[in-house]
């Protein structure tokens, strides 16, 4: 880069992403840039033959190449020349890719600026030059081994010497080149080497080893390091070997090491270590038995010492124990994890240690066992798997979720608009249609519980008082529950504020308290009870979710029949189900869980079969005055207003029409972003809002709303879409549109977000 001016090749075919990134450069005023936009990869690569450029913007999705493809043509055409990669906010993962691939970085369309460009090509054409610097030095390290008593060479997967420096006194680099050990040094020494290299090659894990070789009737000894040498595919194709020249201090260094294995044993007895230590004769008796022991299984020393360890620490004899007790006597050491009990007859998990102590002439006289406590961290590895799984399921219901909002938007419109264009309509007829629209609503719940499951989905937000809520809630499970099941209600005048959503935590507690229900076929009691509760920094450590701070906690809590383990980490799944086919979706316990994390809170759940099961829902507490509700407004008709309805789906496009108009408002319709900035451009003064489904083919609706911004900065617009995820919303906010309509929508709805736009 020569001084402040940068030569950029821009490979992009979307013309409003060109127009937008030309504007933002136009503000950089700190740095002339040169940018030549081509919209084909074969334009690109005709460019790259003939001309230098500084830095290359790529974008990965053009009409001549697809995905990563794209980054390795342009790349093999331009090795010296940094690539950017652009890409979309939902393509990250294929730009990582491309950096992995050799890119120097990659920008997220619609979150760049003038700055953040010109940043990102500086630090891409540094990192270049960077990436030169680091070959060079290679290249002088290569220069500085020739004079180091470093003896080091590579060798292939049948252990052939493939490059060679520095070779050993008596060997030169022809005589080694091409052959393997057997054919420069003695059959014993050979074989030593060859299995210490094969164990490389299988593992492809490194090793460190104290070699003695006899070449040319000379024994010499090396501290020899053996690592698996990696293609660019990181598969093992050889092995890199480093070798120095012992010889002269081998004898002190075997006495220091006795010396050294003598103070280890001394150092690992020592009661200070928090892990237990126990030391145990080949009878399995036990004869040591430190502070950490006591502390972790519960007995003390003097009730330890003497005893048998298998009996004293396991529940009944296993081929497990039977198998580690036969290694570490072979072998001199073992390690794995076992379930150990303590005194009061706890299962505990810990990763355990055996080496075998021999005494002064070799021969095995007792085993040491150092024991570490890995429950705790086991624990949160399940709570950490469990969430991970969880939301992989989230992300294939979300697109599912998508196409089913669209396919009922116009099935409830449609059934809210019919009853106003035929009022004389025969009440059969009305019932019908009656039916219609309760059965959307009821398709469209069904998919803000897959919603809630799958990404948390955000309700109206209100500080709430749940003790109103609890009230409420019980006195419809009196009137609707069995009179076999007892109901009762424990909560505290004091209890805390919340911020969230009425309905949607109405819904947990209603679904909690159905499955309560169900767990008691014959009789019981439902119990649901508040408390405060101030989580500390322990708690917080030992659940994953959960943070220092005020919570309210509420507990549902029922007598019946309860949850087996091996089911007790399935319940959140969505769709799973332990009740019969017909009588349960298996989204209750999920849409809790959605619903939950949504208001930032928690769920911890508590059963045993035949002992009942608790409920826990932790909820953050707010300071603050409880926010009354305001009644709906009947929506107000319009007056002639000029509305562009952007959207890919005809039937969508249609049902929107017709709603509006039957509202006094006029229409425009466009089937995707390109049509859309054509329209608006021909009809700015007299289009009045713009509703915009922000997943559109062709130009997505993000960009199209960006370029309608830059054409007009007052434009007002409504973003709609059938998946209201955190990255959609994020985005539509960043770029200025805070009124956003989810699929499906009623009239209404529809409606009261023009009336707040046009306001």
């Amino acid at each position: 880069m020569a001084g402040t001016n940068i030569k950029v090749l821009l490979v992009e075919d979307n013309p409003g992403d060109i127009f937008l990134l030309q504007e933002f450069l136009k503000e950089v005023t700190t740095v002339v840039v040169d940018l030549m936009p081509v919209v084909r990869l074969s334009e690109a690569l005709n460019y790259l033959a003939k001309e230098i450029f500084d830095v290359i913007l790529l974008d990965l999705s053009l009409p001549d190449g697809q995905g990563l493809e794209t980054f390795v043509i342009t790349h093999n055409h331009a090795k010296a020349t940094p690539i950017i990669v652009l890409t979309g906010i939902d393509d990250e993962t294929l730009a990582i890719r491309a950096m992995q691939q050799g890119a120097q970085d990659y920008l997220v369309k619609g979150q760049v600026t003038g700055d953040l460009l010109v940043r990102s090509m500086r630090y891409a054409i540094e990192r270049q030059r960077a990436d030169n610097a680091l070959r060079q030095s290679e290249e002088r390290f290569r220069v500085a081994l020739k004079n180091s008593p470093i003896f080091v060479y590579n060798q292939d997967m049948e252990l052939r010497y493939t490059w060679v420096y520095n070779p050993s006194d008596g060997l030169t680099v022809e005589e080694m080149l091409g052959k393997q050990d057997l054919d420069i040094i003695p059959a014993e020494d050979a074989q030593r080497l060859i299995t210490i290299k094969r164990e490389v090659l299988t593992t492809g894990i490194g090793t460190r080893e104290e070699v003695s070789i006899t070449i040319k009737n000379t024994t010499r000894y090396y501290d020899l390091t053996v690592e698996p040498l990696r293609n660019e595919s990181q598969e093992v194709v050889g092995v890199t070997c480093a070798s120095i020249d012992i010889s002269e201090r081998q004898a002190a260094l075997r006495d220091r090491k006795l010396a050294e294995e003598k103070i280890r044993e001394q150092a690992a007895l020592l009661d200070v270590t928090t892990d237990a230590i126990c030391v145990r004769d080949l009878n399995n008796q036990i004869i040591f038995w430190n502070k950490g022991a006591e502390t972790l299984f519960g007995w003390q020393a003097t009730e330890a010492r003497g005893k048998n360890a298998s009996e004293l620490l396991f529940d009944e004899p296993s081929p497990e124990i039977e198998a580690a007790v036969l290694q570490v006597i072979s072998k001199g050491k073992w390690q794995g994890e076992l379930t150990k009990l303590t005194k009061m007859g706890k299962e505990i998990l810990v990763a355990s240690r055996w080496s075998l102590v021999c005494d002064e002439q070799g021969k095995p006289k007792s085993i040491l066992t150092v024991d570490t406590d890995i429950t705790e961290k086991k624990l949160l590895e399940a709570q950490l798997f469990r969430a991970q799984r969880l939301e992989s399921i989230g992300t294939l219901a979300s697109g599912i979720a998508h196409d089913l909002n669209n396919i009922l938007t116009p099935i409830l419109a449609g059934a809210q608009l019919l009853p106003l264009k035929f009022p004389n309509i025969d009440e059969r007829t009305r019932h019908l249609l009656e039916i219609l629209e309760i059965n959307a609503k009821r398709g469209a719940d069904l998919v803000k519980q897959v919603l809630s499951f799958a990404r948390g989905v955000e309700g109206k937000h209100i500080t709430l008082q749940l003790r109103h809520l609890i009230v409420e809630v019980a006195k419809i499970l009196k009137e609707t529950f069995p009179k076999s099941i007892e109901v009762s209600t424990d909560v505290p005048q004091d209890l805390w504020m919340v911020s969230g959503d009425s309905t949607q935590l109405h819904q947990v507690l209603m679904n909690l308290c159905v499955n309560a229900r169900d767990a008691m076929p014959n009789s019981g009691i439902l119990s649901i009870s508040a408390e405060n509760l101030l989580i500390d920094e322990n708690y917080a450590r030992m659940n994953l979710e959960a943070k220092e701070g005020p919570y309210t906690v509420i507990t549902v809590f029922d007598t019946g029949v309860g949850i087996s383990r091996e089911i007790l980490d399935r319940i959140f799944e969505p769709f799973f189900t332990t009740k019969d086919v017909g009588q349960g979706t298996g989204l209750g316990l999920s849409t809790v869980l959605g619903i939950i994390k949504s208001h930032g809170g928690f769920v911890n759940v508590y059963s045993e079969p035949g002992n009942g099961t608790s409920f826990k829902v932790y909820l953050p507490a707010v300071e603050g005055m409880e926010t009354l509700s305001l009644e709906e407004l009947p929506p107000q008709t319009g007056h002639g207003e000029l509305i562009l309805v952007v959207d890919d789906e005809v039937a969508i496009q249609e049902i929107t029409r017709t709603s509006l108009e039957a509202h006094n408002y006029k229409t425009l319709i466009a089937s995707d972003g390109m049509e859309a900035i054509a329209l608006y451009a021909q009809n700015r003064d007299k289009i009045s809002a713009v509703l915009m489904d922000i997943m559109l083919p062709s130009l997505d609706g993000l960009t199209a709303i960006r370029t309608l911004l830059k054409i007009n900065p007052q434009v007002r617009i409504i973003a709609s879409s059938g998946l209201t995820s955190d990255n959609k919303l994020s985005a539509v906010a960043a770029i200025g549109v805070n009124t956003f309509l989810s699929k499906p929508y009623t009239v209404n709805e529809l409606l009261f977000s023009l009336q707040k736009v046009l306001s």
